[in-house]
């Protein structure tokens, strides 16, 4: 009686197995993060750079809201390196500039 058990639960792995790797060949493999460089940079004049405030030099701002110091580089949202540009989950899918700042900005925790 538990042969059969054992024969069925073997049978049900194989198949989950086989869809899985059916599923992983057909999507391609494992997913590929974008990387900063295959992103393209986010303009001032997107929709969403507007109404974010986005600038792509803080320093340049006129913005009340911006404090000294505050850009994309020490941004929680921003996961690229310090300088160039790198992405960021505000704006998906486009570069911003480490340099840059927009008044969604919250500061990283240390």
């Amino acid at each position: 009686m538990s042969n059969q058990k054992d024969i069925e639960s073997r049978r049900r792995f194989l198949k989950v197995a086989a869809g899985t790797t059916v599923a992983v060949a057909v999507m391609g493999g494992v997913p590929r993060f974008a990387e900063a460089a295959d992103l393209p940079p986010l303009s001032e004049s997107d929709p969403t750079a507007k109404a974010l405030g986005y600038v792509e030099d803080a320093s340049k701002t006129t913005n009340p809201k911006h404090t000294a110091g505050a850009d994309c580089a020490n941004c929680q949202f921003y996961t690229g390196a310090s300088t160039g540009r790198g992405p960021c989950r505000l704006f998906p899918g486009k570069s911003v500039n480490a340099k840059g700042w927009c008044i969604s900005h919250t500061p990283k925790q240390a």
